[in-house]
């Protein structure tokens, strides 16, 4: 967040030298945290206004930790104020609300499909931005690439990557037996391989999230690339290999106001969840974008939208380009 220096907020600080400034600003944020998760625990607050185009965005700060996720007592309490939310916006007129990172899992509240089956006349669209996320891991995927390892909890992002891979052809190797069940009843159908051999690494890139573990990585082939579908990043534990981002891409340069820069990504690169909402209002889609299911054809369409509004996609690691 921008606190009284614009300079602090424009870089990851875990990205900035001196090495001793990361330390000595640790106290301050968990002061300031602890400060807005219990004073200000009752509501969200705008805490970042942008510019782009004909819209204004405003970006909302739910005062809560990341272990309050984890924790299921903690789940109505934040579904209440994600609820408050998006009634306050709609009763504003706001077009699109975009329900961002952690405020869209399925276990929380089914990918936003609670607020939507709770009040059936919003006039606000709720985007979870699992189909913009989707589309920009299918594109993040080398366009050589005939094979590909995937391994982490399967997600609704995760479902949709991996159909569209397999309808361009790609052939997907799971590990896990429930995980090939599951996918086959979502109709991924050809392309699909369920390997009984627990040692089969050996494509070179992987498709990984949340759920993956540190000996699964060490058995990749040296050079692999792992591309991330997740809303956090893989621990990196591999110098020999390549790491892509998590979903993002760059933002327009004509858009304002960009100040921050979001978790660990770059100054004006932003999460893929939050530029679903973006292109659903720009391109002024009239249908909710959130809930259990996902429009698996729609991807490229989505894709080319983000494109033709001016935001790019992350270059790939040099070896892989």
């Amino acid at each position: 967040m921008r606190l009284g220096f614009p300079s602090l907020s424009s870089f990851p600080l875990w990205n900035r030298s001196p090495w001793y400034l990361t330390c000595f600003m640790w106290p301050f944020t968990l002061l300031c945290s602890f400060v807005l998760t219990s004073a200000l625990s009752s509501r969200t607050l705008v805490f970042e206004r942008n510019r782009l185009r004909h819209l204004t965005l405003h970006s909302h700060l739910l005062p809560k930790f990341s272990f309050h996720y984890k924790s299921q007592r903690r789940h109505e309490s934040i579904n209440n104020l994600i609820e408050g939310a998006i009634l306050e916006a709609d009763a504003k007129g706001v077009k699109v609300m975009s329900l961002g990172l952690m405020n869209n899992r399925a276990e929380l509240n089914g990918y936003g499909e609670m607020y939507v089956q709770k009040y059936p006349k919003l006039k606000i669209r709720l985007v979870d931005g699992s189909s913009m996320a989707a589309a920009v891991v299918v594109n993040n995927i080398p366009k050589e690439t005939t094979e590909i390892v995937f391994r982490g909890n399967l997600t609704k992002v995760a479902s949709a990557v991996v159909f569209a891979l397999c309808q361009k052809g790609v052939k997907v190797v799971l590990l896990r037996k429930e995980e090939h069940i599951k996918l086959i009843k979502s109709g991924v159908v050809k392309n699909l391989v369920l390997s009984t051999n627990k040692s089969y690494y050996s494509p070179t890139v992987w498709l990984v999230g949340d759920g993956i573990e540190k000996e699964e990585q060490m058995k990749a082939k040296e050079g692999t690339l792992f591309v991330p579908f997740s809303h956090f990043p893989p621990k990196k534990l591999r110098k020999d290999c390549f790491y892509h981002s998590t979903p993002a891409m760059r933002v327009p340069k004509s858009a304002q106001n960009i100040d921050s820069c979001e978790n660990w990504l770059g100054r004006r690169v932003m999460s893929a969840w939050k530029i679903g909402g973006i292109v659903h209002a720009l391109e002024g889609w009239e249908e909710h974008d959130c809930g259990n299911t996902c429009n698996f054809f729609r991807l490229h369409t989505i894709w080319e939208a983000a494109l033709r509004h001016g935001f790019q996609p992350l270059i790939l690691p040099p070896s892989h380009q």
